[in-house]
């Protein structure tokens, strides 16, 4: 006979949403934003652990990023289920406290967090963002200010920084 589990079922649901930057695929878990994905995203899960497509729990997600693309909402207030390690929990926590519109180095951040050597670490953690936009890893720049690798493309990474900086006119469709 085998001892029933005592581990809680996690429900989770997605929807796909239009943006300026193409679809965006966000997922809940027991109805918290656990992640925002683009398309041809490095390190998108495979659809299937997506769960069911389900729009109900997103409602604020989806005001609050319109709001953000319409220039009207700097800084997201949205809860978050992000499963990963204790230190990349600690990067993404960071990345929260960047200001809209500004920057930071890998070496800033770990330096921050207390760990001058782990600017790599750093780098690992930020590309395994899985809300992008909403935890804004594309505010993360080489130490020389260049635009270094970005889950959802170069391209986007350039066009979300120019909308924060407002040298970006219109915000106008990739895909």
């Amino acid at each position: 006979m085998t001892a029933a589990s005592t581990t809680p079922t996690r429900s989770r649901r997605h929807t796909v949403i239009d943006s300026p930057y193409g679809p965006l695929t966000l997922v809940a878990t027991d109805g918290v934003l656990a992640g925002l994905y683009m398309t041809d995203q490095r390190h998108r899960p495979p659809e299937e652990t997506f769960g069911e497509p389900d729009p109900g729990p997103f409602a604020e997600v989806i005001r609050q990023l319109d709001a953000y693309f319409a220039g009207e909402l700097r800084e997201f207030t949205l809860p978050l289920h992000l499963d990963g390690t204790p230190f990349q929990r600690t990067v993404w926590a960071q990345l929260q406290r960047i200001p809209y519109g500004e920057t930071r180095s890998y070496g800033e951040l770990a330096e921050i967090l207390g760990k001058p050597g782990a600017s790599r670490a750093v780098g690992l953690a930020n590309g395994k963002n899985p809300v992008g936009i909403i935890v804004p890893c594309h505010r993360v720049i080489g130490a020389s200010g260049s635009l270094t690798g970005y889950g959802g493309g170069l391209d986007r990474k350039q066009q979300l920084l120019a909308f924060e900086n407002g040298t970006q006119d219109t915000v106008q469709a990739l895909f």
